[in-house]
């Protein structure tokens, strides 16, 4: 599978989580409180990031695609930073830069239990 991938930084994350969440008419697939949320869809890979100095700019696009071998980086010709990473690429990337996330599965499990 191949899904498209925009990622935005937000001055409020909070806020931001429960517009995207109603936006995308999911929570997000992953969450580290206070810096970082990730929606995936069928079609689409979605992030906000908490940048208040950037918040509402563009951070990078790219593809989650499955065959995907680690992650790549590269610009375009606009400059606009363009990545290429499998889901688990994408996980790792998230645990270094942001710290382990709770996913919405493991999150509804715990509630259960």
């Amino acid at each position: 599978m191949k899904r498209f991938h925009i990622a935005l930084a937000v001055a409020d994350l909070d806020a931001s989580v429960a517009d995207y969440s109603a936006r995308l008419g999911q929570p997000p697939h992953a969450l580290v409180p206070g810096s970082y949320a990730l929606w995936r869809t069928d079609q689409l890979n979605f992030s906000i990031s908490r940048e208040p100095a950037h918040a509402g700019q563009l951070r990078h696009v790219g593809f989650e695609d499955d065959d995907a071998r680690g992650f790549t980086c590269e610009a375009d010709v606009n400059g606009i930073a363009w990545e290429n990473f499998s889901a688990v690429a994408q996980e790792l990337r998230i645990i270094s830069t942001y710290g382990v996330p709770v996913h919405q599965g493991a999150a509804e499990e715990l509630i259960r239990n």
